[in-house]
C-alpha cells in the first residue's frame, strides 16, 4: 500500500504541479500581506502591524484585518469632514440669528418667527429688507 501512489508523486507532471501550487500559494501569501499593508496604511491603522500579523498568521491574521479594520479611508474621511465644514459655512451665509433670541432666522425675514423682535424694516419704496439703521436703500436709492 505504502508504493501505490510512488509512480505519481514521483513523475515530473506531478512534481512540477506542486512547484506551481507552490509558487501560487507563496506569491498569493505576499500579495496578501502586501495589500494588508497599503489598505491599512490607507485607512491609518498601523498597515506594518495588521501586515505582520498577515505574515506571520496568514489566514487568521486577514479574517481578523477583516473584521476590524476602519470602514473608511482616511481620505474619505477628509474630504467628508470638508463637505460638512462647506455645508456648515454655506448654512452660516444664508442663516443669521435673531439678537434677542438667537435662533436661526433667514437674512430677509423682517421679524423673528421666534420672538417677535423686530430685525428689519421694509423699504418704502420697493418693499426689500433693509436693516434698521440704514437711511437709504441700496436697491432703489430711496431715503427713508
Amino acid at each position: 500500500m505504502d508504493g501505490l501512489l510512488d509512480p505519481i508523486t514521483t513523475s515530473g507532471e506531478f512534481i512540477l504541479a506542486r512547484n506551481l501550487c507552490s509558487l501560487f500559494f507563496v506569491v498569493l501569501h505576499f500579495a496578501l500581506v502586501f495589500w494588508t499593508y497599503r489598505d491599512a496604511d490607507r485607512r491609518g491603522a498601523m498597515g506594518w502591524f495588521w501586515a505582520l500579523a498577515v505574515l506571520l498568521f496568514p489566514v487568521a491574521g486577514i479574517i481578523v484585518y477583516l473584521v476590524a479594520r476602519p470602514p473608511e479611508f482616511l481620505a474619505d474621511a477628509r474630504e467628508r469632514d470638508l463637505e460638512i465644514r462647506a455645508k456648515e459655512v454655506s448654512l452660516q451665509r444664508d442663516l443669521t440669528t435673531c439678537p434677542s433670541c438667537h435662533k436661526p432666522v433667514e437674512k430677509e425675514f423682517l421679524l423673528c418667527p421666534y420672538c417677535m423682535k423686530k430685525l428689519r424694516k421694509p423699504c418704502i419704496e420697493c418693499g426689500n429688507p433693509l436693516r434698521l439703521n440704514w437711511g437709504v436703500c441700496p436697491y432703489c436709492k430711496t431715503k427713508q
